[in-house]
C-alpha cells in the first residue's frame, strides 16, 4: 500500500484539505484514510458502517479502497446516497449498479442497502431508507462535489443545510442533469431523469468522518467556490467548511483555483 503525502495541506475554516500531483495520489491518501476509519470503528465496536457516493469522480479511489487490507468487510454495512427516480437497478447509469459492480461484488459486506430508483411509492421509499439509516451509526461517508456544488443530489435549489428529512425526493437542477451527459452515462438531456431520491445534507454530515475526494479540472470552479465563497445553499459544498470530521482530498488540477 503507497502512502503519497500531500503537495499541500490547508485548512479553510474547519475543514481540512490535502492536495496530491495527481489523481492516483489523491486516490490512494482517500482509501488509505477510510480504510483506518473503519479498522478504528470495527475495533472499537465490533462493526462499522458507511456510506458512499457513486461517480465517475469516485472511481479511482473505490478501486483503491476495495483492495486495502486489514478491513473485515463481513462487519460493514453500506449505504448509498442517491439514485435517480425510475430508473432499475440495471440500467447502465444507475447508482446501485454502479456500487453493486465496484463494491458489492467485491468486497461482500455483511449488507448493502440499496435506494429502490424504480420504486411505486418514492416518498414511502424515502421513508424506508431513512428509517434504515436512522438505525445506524454512520462511521464513514465517501462523498464528491458536484459540478454545481452539489453533495449527493442536493443542488442549489433543493438543498438545506437543516433540512429535517433524513431521505428527500429531490427535483434535479439542469447543470446537475447536464453533468450526467457529460460523463457519458446518458446520451443527451432529454433521457435523464429529472427527479432522484437523495440523502439529505444532515444525513451526510452526521457520519463520525466525511472523506470528500474531488478530482479533476472539471471540478475547479465548484472547489473554489466550496473553499472561498460564502456559506450559502448556492454552492451546497461549502457547509463542508463547517465540519472539522471532514477532509477535502484534491488532485493540482481540481485544486488549481483554491487560492
Amino acid at each position: 500500500m503507497r502512502n503519497p503525502a500531500p503537495l499541500r495541506t490547508l485548512t479553510v475554516d474547519s475543514l481540512g484539505v490535502r492536495m496530491h500531483a495527481n489523481g492516483d495520489d489523491l486516490a490512494e491518501d482517500a482509501a488509505a484514510a477510510a480504510r483506518q476509519c473503519l479498522i478504528d470503528a470495527i475495533a472499537a465496536k465490533g462493526s462499522a458502517s458507511m456510506i458512499l457516493a457513486a461517480a465517475n469522480s469516485q472511481i479511482a479511489t473505490l478501486k483503491a479502497f476495495v483492495v486495502m487490507d486489514g478491513i473485515d468487510w463481513s462487519k460493514i454495512t453500506m449505504f448509498h446516497m442517491d439514485e435517480y427516480l425510475g430508473i432499475s437497478g440495471d440500467h447502465p447509469a444507475s447508482f446501485r449498479r454502479f456500487l453493486r459492480e465496484r463494491v458489492d461484488h467485491k468486497v461482500k459486506p455483511a449488507c448493502f442497502h440499496y435506494i429502490t430508483g424504480d420504486c411505486e411509492e418514492p416518498l414511502a421509499e424515502c421513508e424506508r431508507y431513512g428509517g434504515l439509516l436512522s438505525a445506524q451509526t454512520i462511521d464513514l461517508c465517501l462523498l464528491g462535489i458536484g459540478e454545481n456544488g452539489h453533495i449527493a443530489f442536493n443542488d442549489p435549489p433543493v438543498a438545506n443545510f437543516s433540512d429535517p428529512h433524513p431521505v428527500k425526493l429531490v427535483r434535479l437542477d439542469e447543470a446537475s442533469r447536464r453533468q450526467q451527459v457529460g460523463e457519458g452515462h446518458f446520451p443527451d438531456l432529454n433521457t435523464v431523469p429529472q427527479y432522484a431520491i437523495t440523502l439529505s445534507i444532515p444525513s451526510l454530515c452526521a457520519a463520525r468522518r466525511m472523506i470528500c475526494v474531488v478530482p479533476e479540472r472539471r471540478k475547479a470552479a465548484a472547489v473554489r467556490d466550496t473553499l472561498r465563497g460564502p456559506i450559502e445553499t448556492k454552492c451546497p459544498a461549502t457547509v463542508l467548511r463547517r465540519q472539522s470530521h471532514c477532509t477535502l482530498f484534491l488532485d493540482a488540477e481540481s485544486g488549481s483555483l483554491a487560492g
